[in-house]
């Protein structure tokens, strides 16, 4: 009993080394994503390009650096939203992360790059697509205020295109979101939309799971807050997922549990274990 209890332990020893969330040379397997979203690092970051075929940087402050995942994410929604409206402004793409993760300001997530900032779509009142010139607070009648050339300029959440954003990130190739943090009356007005197109419901309940205004947070009426998952490559690499498991994620990894003794000695690089004591 003694023997099995110390394998057992061994078994549990090495498979908390192969999990260390500190990328270091003691741990080569932790890579990439690391840690949770607010609290972790970065190492091997894509950085998002300045501008693209239908994004560009709100900010140029260096701090648009991701996994390929989220970064391909941003670009294919992105290009979705042109794709179905060619006279649409880019997405304009706020904070990332840093180029190796870890705390930046006006942040307590965006440390493991699987967060991101994307500024609303919106219109004049005459229903004219413009660019957004910040991150601009809409209620919930979908009405705005930003800066212009001749001071306060009115402005309306675009409902089409947003929900063209919304849609092309949930049905984008890769681990999936987890998150759209957007404020409750804003996610109503997207549903509400969806539903009254046509949209797969489906798809629309898809959507309405990941929509969800943060708690202990300000609402997010100014910005969408995407978090994708991670992969299960990643997951075995050091990286922590802080939501729900949803249907649609893929399956968390499972380490096998060592069948025989020997393949306990491998995994702690030992040939045998020294005579127990009586």
């Amino acid at each position: 009993m003694t023997h099995r209890l110390t394998l057992a332990s061994l078994a549990l020893a090495a498979c908390a080394m192969g999990c260390s969330h500190v990328p270091s040379p003691l741990t080569p397997s932790v890579r990439g994503t690391v840690g949770l979203p607010h609290h972790g690092v970065l190492t091997d970051g894509v950085m998002l390009s300045q501008e693209g075929p239908a994004h560009r940087w709100f900010n140029p402050d260096g701090r648009h650096y991701g996994t390929r995942e989220i970064v391909d994410a941003i670009r294919f929604a992105s290009s979705e939203v042109r794709r179905q409206y060619p006279n649409s402004p880019p997405l304009y793409v706020g904070d990332l992360s840093g180029r190796r993760g870890g705390r930046i300001p006006g942040h307590a997530s965006h440390r493991t790059g699987r967060d991101a900032d994307l500024l609303f779509y919106m219109t004049t009142l005459s229903g004219e697509p413009i660019d957004a010139a910040g991150f601009v607070k809409f209620g919930a009648d979908g009405l705005g205020a930003q800066a212009g050339n001749r001071g306060q300029q009115f402005v309306q959440f675009d409902l089409t295109r947003n929900w063209a954003l919304v849609k092309g990130l949930v049905e984008a190739p890769g681990p999936g979101m987890v998150w759209v943090f957007v404020s409750r009356t804003l996610e109503a007005l997207l549903t509400e939309y969806a539903l009254a197109r046509g949209e797969d419901p489906v798809l629309v309940w898809h959507a309405e799971c990941v929509m969800q205004q943060p708690r202990n947070a300000l609402p997010h009426d100014d910005h969408f807050h995407i978090r994708i998952a991670c992969s299960p490559e990643q997951a075995v690499a050091g990286c922590e997922d802080s939501g729900p498991q949803w249907p649609w994620l893929p399956s968390p990894p499972s380490l096998p549990w060592p069948e025989a003794e020997n393949d306990v000695y491998a995994a702690i690089g030992v040939d045998t274990l020294p005579p127990m004591k009586p």
